[in-house]
């Protein structure tokens, strides 16, 4: 059995990212009881952080547990009773597991769907609905992290509401490193994740929901089948009643608090700049060697950079020799993509320009190692380039 500390990995992928020391550090305080008066009052200030990083005054904003799957089925289970109508944009992976979700629940799916990489027609869901008038609920991925793709909003969620109904988002791709905008936009409900964009380790999946998603939790017909996923029971732990549910994960609370406060730190609009800035010099590079993004330019996630395998370059001898020899990770395709595309992660702690540099020369490397000839130097120019246009000498924060 190994007894000795793995050795530190640059987590370039799509998930986990990497954490801040303080973060870890935060893992490590003591552990209380779940109603220990210290642990509810950093329960109080996550929840209030949380608000801040999803744009919300929601009064229902609290972290599951569980990883970000767990928000999805909370959600899913909380919003939908058998023969519910839910329409569900599919143009990935996690658009299809939120079908096979709201299979379970026995509701009505009708999906509105476009080819992978390309992002979701909202004429689609006006058509879905004019058909489908007693729809419940309009459900899409934000960024959908198979894909790469940033889906636009406006237009469904003015649909949906037009139709009286609910707008449900993962932004488990998204939150933290693109604004969200929960109350500008819409959202009646929200969940995501901690591993991606927070920069936390995996374990947690923040959420939240407006008083329209909340009317709808108390008109249900009956009991949510989950018990464990029941919002009204863990809001009335997380609320003021503090009534007892389960035990909470108390040292992941202190790990997400302490992630929200470094976010809180630095500023949502710094921070979105800062991803938006190194996803765009990292693309620049990556064309000096011939590999292009799959989405368009202008639906391309900033946390997120999918792009296309060059011919005849082996998808896992790079990503083995990667992982060996340079110590950074990133992410092969999945589903109709697989072996077709790398998906390489710059969320957080890992959205830096050094990580752009780092990755650019051991891809670099690793390429021309294996025989497909390219240009460090220019990749290097290229990204460089993006950076002094932004005005971004160092790293970019």
């Amino acid at each position: 059995m190994q007894s000795t500390r793995p050795e530190e990995v640059l987590l370039l992928g799509p998930g986990p990212s990497p954490v801040h020391a303080s973060v870890l550090e935060a893992l490590g305080w003591p552990t209380l009881g779940h109603l220990d008066p210290q642990f509810l009052a950093y329960m109080n200030e996550t929840m209030e952080l949380l608000r801040r990083v999803f744009e919300t005054t929601n009064r229902l904003t609290l972290p599951i547990s569980g990883t970000g799957s767990s928000g999805m089925e909370a959600t899913f289970v909380n919003l939908l009773e058998p023969g519910d109508k839910i329409i569900i944009g599919v143009c990935g992976v996690f658009g299809a597991r939120m079908v096979d979700m709201a299979s379970r629940c026995n509701a009505q799916v009708i999906q509105v769907t476009a080819e992978w990489g390309q992002p979701l027609d909202p004429a689609g869901f006006e058509r879905a609905l004019a058909e489908h008038p007693d729809t419940k609920v309009v459900a899409f991925v934000h960024a959908e992290t198979s894909t790469g793709v940033l889906q636009p909003t406006e237009a469904i969620v003015k649909a949906a509401h037009a139709r009286g109904a609910l707008v449900l988002v993962d932004t488990v791709t998204s939150l933290g490193g693109m604004p969200v905008q929960v109350d500008e936009r819409g959202f009646d409900m929200v969940f995501s994740g901690t591993q991606k964009c927070l920069s936390c380790p995996p374990g947690l999946a923040p959420l939240t929901v407006n008083e329209r998603g909340l009317e709808a939790l108390r008109s249900r017909r009956g009991k949510v089948q989950s018990w464990y996923f029941d919002l009204t029971m863990i809001a009335s732990y997380w609320g003021s009643e503090r009534v007892y549910h389960h035990t909470a994960p108390v040292n992941m609370v202190y790990g997400l608090y302490q992630a929200l406060k470094l976010i809180d730190q630095e500023g949502l609009e710094p921070r979105f700049r800062r991803h938006r800035i190194n996803s765009q010099a990292l693309a620049a590079g990556l064309g000096q060697y011939g590999i292009g993004l799959v989405p368009p330019a202008e639906h391309s996630l900033p946390s997120l950079v999918v792009v296309h395998i060059p011919q005849g370059v082996a998808d896992g001898a790079v990503r083995e020799r990667l992982r060996k020899t340079h110590l950074i990770e990133i992410g092969g395709g999945l589903g109709p993509f697989k072996g077709r595309v790398w998906r390489i992660g710059l969320m957080g702690e890992g959205s830096r320009r050094a990580n752009v540099e780092r990755l650019l020369d051991a891809l670099g490397e690793t390429l021309n190692t294996l025989g497909y000839s390219c240009s460090v130097d220019q990749a290097m120019a290229a990204a460089a380039g993006v950076y002094a246009a932004a005005g971004c000498p160092g790293d970019c924060r």
